[in-house]
């Protein structure tokens, strides 16, 4: 072997060890924030005045989003929520952009870790903050004194679902090595004050 050749070789070594690095970098990182998912409280203030944090935080996250005319709206009761869950008027801007968001970063994700990695892992968010998300709402509706009748039982499913999906884009937005200030990031810190974020009906996004 020349010594062009042996350099070429030693060059190869280095960028698939800084590749691997890398991916266990992520890696590591995403399984950390699995860790911390069963300790999130999960819907506590749920119904609650909205504090300057929720308010301040709710604000940046449209802004990143690119909705930042939309008002931040509390939704105070469980009756109110269940209608408000259930309302077929989602904004369609808004919902496209958390989907191209969303493909956005696992693209970008997908640049550092292995596809197969990157499915396991968010997999494993997703089935750690299931469990702890419907323990959760169930044990918030019946301190509230909710009781749900059949169709109003999909409700605590449903609240539950957006829970792991919020912890899924936030686990994206590790994986993908984004900032802090990603609008997912910053929905997602509204499930750990407690809140239930829904989506933006109309030019209101609404927060339980």
């Amino acid at each position: 072997m020349t010594q062009g050749e042996d350099s070429d070789v030693t060059e190869e070594e280095e960028f698939y060890d800084e590749v691997l690095d890398q991916q266990i970098q992520r890696l590591t990182i995403m399984a950390r924030f699995v860790r911390t998912v069963v300790d999130v409280p999960w819907f506590s203030r749920v119904g609650e005045p909205l504090s300057a944090e929720d308010i301040a935080t709710a604000t940046a996250y449209l802004g990143s989003a690119g909705f930042p005319d939309a008002a931040v709206a509390l939704v105070s009761t469980w009756d109110e929520a269940v209608e408000v869950a259930e309302n077929p008027n989602w904004n369609s801007d808004w919902w496209e952009t958390e989907e191209q968001l969303k493909a956005g970063l696992i693209t970008q994700a997908l640049e550092h870790v292995d596809e197969a990695e990157l499915l396991n892992a968010l997999n494993h968010v997703s089935g750690q903050c299931a469990g702890a998300a419907v323990e959760a709402i169930s044990s918030a509706a019946i301190d509230a004194g909710f009781q749900p009748e059949s169709d109003e039982d999909s409700f605590l499913n449903a609240a539950a679902g957006w829970a792991v999906a919020g912890a899924y884009q936030a686990s994206l937005v590790l994986a993908a090595g984004a900032e802090g200030d990603h609008a997912f990031a910053l929905k997602f810190r509204l499930f750990e004050n407690g809140r239930l974020p829904f989506g933006v009906v109309g030019t209101t996004f609404s927060i339980f």
